[in-house]
């Protein structure tokens, strides 16, 4: 009677343990793969940013520069370790800003202004930003998960016995998150 409590006590642990281990595994995938949503709609604007410089570049007015500097960090964005996720989003930070003047300075062309194909692709540009903010919220949503379950009583014993790490937060840059000066004219 005594060996029959012992075995269902243990196996009752084991199903507790093995749960707990599964569901930190589980955190630490969507974590991961969240992480791959926001490398993949990187990977989809770096492939729009040649389409769009060749396109600006036909319109000899724009900033030699501005294009340059696009050029310059979608190859830096390249070069950046798949585990550096922070530098990946300081370079695609510094990107997204470059793209936004982009933006701004076809204001003062008409004609890049009315081109289709710059329509177009600012128009994919934008909708790639927007996954790429999606994304972000979505890894910082998983990361939390991961990290909440690395903390509590009892799965922080489980993550502690297999070495679990937790998840480091994407940041929003301190430019960002200050509020825009706005100048009403007076």
């Amino acid at each position: 009677m005594t060996s029959i409590v012992i075995i269902v006590v243990l196996v009752v642990l084991g199903i507790i343990y093995a749960s707990l281990y599964n569901g930190l595994i589980r955190a630490r995938t969507y974590t991961q793969e969240s992480w791959s949503q926001i490398d993949v709609q990187l990977k989809r604007r770096n492939d729009l940013i040649p389409n769009l410089v060749e396109t600006v570049k036909g319109y000899g007015h724009y900033e030699q520069s501005t294009l340059e500097k696009i050029t310059s960090l979608r190859s830096q964005l390249m070069g950046v370790p798949s585990d550096d996720h922070q530098k990946a989003m300081e370079v695609s930070n510094q990107l997204s800003d470059t793209l936004k003047s982009i933006l701004a300075v076809s204001e003062a062309y008409p004609d890049l202004k009315a081109n289709e194909e710059y329509t177009k692709l600012m128009e994919e540009l934008s909708n790639t930003e927007n996954k790429i903010a999606y994304s972000r919220q979505l890894y910082n949503s998983s990361a939390a998960s991961l990290n909440m379950k690395l903390q509590t009583f009892p799965s922080n014993m489980v993550a502690n016995l297999h070495h679990f790490t937790p998840a480091d937060y994407l940041q929003v840059p301190e430019e960002e998150k200050s509020a825009p000066k706005v100048s009403f004219g007076n």
